[in-house]
């Protein structure tokens, strides 16, 4: 891993006792879960209890299998980890969710806080660091990739509203001011006031380059 794991306070009651750690494994990736899943199953106390391949499929998973820990990609098809994270927060579940992703964007590490995540690492992390930030988070733990943390501290949080977002990442798909109003119920100057807002914010001279800044940071 790109950096030492490292401990950001208590995040709140674990949610389960002692014995197995019960984990679920989610991306989209059959390669990645199944080498993770074959890591895990050295570790006597982590049992791999499920998988799933898309996004839209955890909160089903969640609810079948119960969890203590979710490992959640965040780029996958039906809906990003961010979402389903925030969807288990909202659903009042005990279990914990740690992001571990490819993508160490600092904005990707706020948003999946905010997300009520307990931690965040990254891909590259070794098998005996999953293996302890599963349990420190199942103990009550904030684990969050150190080096990432760092980044993030350097580069703050998004200037840019959510409305903002919005736009730019319709902007991302390449189509004119018309198609981003169609596409987003908004009339022209609405959207040429939302891209000039938030290419000020974050100085970009075009919004192509508005586009690369918030998508390099995670901020959309």
């Amino acid at each position: 891993m790109s950096g030492e794991t490292g401990v950001h306070g208590p995040s709140g009651d674990a949610p389960g006792g002692s014995g197995v750690i019960r984990v679920l494994l989610a991306d989209d990736q059959h390669l990645i879960r199944e080498a993770m899943a074959a890591l895990l199953a050295f570790e006597g106390d982590i049992e791999v209890v499920g998988q799933a391949a898309r996004g839209d499929r955890v909160l089903a998973e969640v609810m079948r299998c119960r969890p203590d820990i979710v490992l959640l990609d965040i780029e996958m098809p039906g809906e990003n980890g961010l979402t389903v994270a925030e969807e288990l927060m909202r659903a009042g579940l005990r279990t914990r969710v740690i992001i571990l992703t490819t993508f160490g964007r600092p904005g990707y590490l706020e948003r999946a806080m905010r997300a009520g995540a307990a931690g965040f690492l990254v891909k590259d992390a070794r098998a005996e660091e999953l293996a302890d930030a599963i349990r420190r988070v199942h103990a009550g733990e904030r684990v969050v990739d150190r080096s990432l943390a760092a980044a993030g501290r350097r580069v703050g949080t998004s200037p840019l509203t959510a409305r903002e977002c919005d736009v730019l990442r319709a902007a991302a798909e390449g189509g004119t001011i018309a198609d981003i109003a169609a596409e987003l119920f908004l009339s022209e100057g609405t959207v040429r006031n939302y891209l000039s807002s938030a290419m000020g914010k974050i100085h970009a001279r075009t919004r192509a380059e508005a586009v690369r800044i918030a998508e390099r940071n995670g901020w959309l």
